[in-house]
């Protein structure tokens, strides 16, 4: 098997720039390709967050191929978080954001156990800040 992992994942909005500023603000994503997508040279917007890459698509007119019911808020991201669990319920508060669950034990991708908060995007995304920090 050579699948190494995700390259980006894409998820459709109901607002692009209202998710590009959302995702900056509170995660520190770093927008690509915003003004050729404002210009319409570009379907999409991409975000940097971290070593990985979210595709923002257009509710109205998501980029071909898609997902068959390309659907803004029916997705549910978890980002790694690298403090502490009450760091980042305090980041959350911040940025004004309400935490609908946690803190929470939960697994990790590499097995390990750590705690998350789940909060939403303008969408109704679930998003979760997961850390093994403590």
């Amino acid at each position: 098997m050579s699948v190494e992992g995700f390259d980006h994942l894409a998820i459709t909005v109901a607002d692009v720039e209202a998710t590009v500023a959302f995702y900056g603000q509170v995660l520190g994503a770093e927008p690509m390709y915003l003004e050729e997508f404002r210009a319409g040279k570009m379907p999409i917007v991409m975000m940097q967050v971290g070593s990985n890459r979210i595709n923002v698509h257009p509710g109205a007119a998501p980029a071909s191929p898609h997902a068959r019911l390309p659907t803004p808020g029916s997705v549910d991201l978890c980002f790694r978080w690298g403090a502490t669990i009450a760091e980042a319920q305090a980041h959350l508060a911040e940025h004004g954001i309400e935490v609908i669950e946690g803190p929470a034990p939960r697994p990790a991708s590499n097995g390990e156990r750590g705690q998350s908060v789940y909060f939403r995007d303008p969408d109704g995304n679930l998003l979760e800040l997961l850390t093994i920090k403590g």
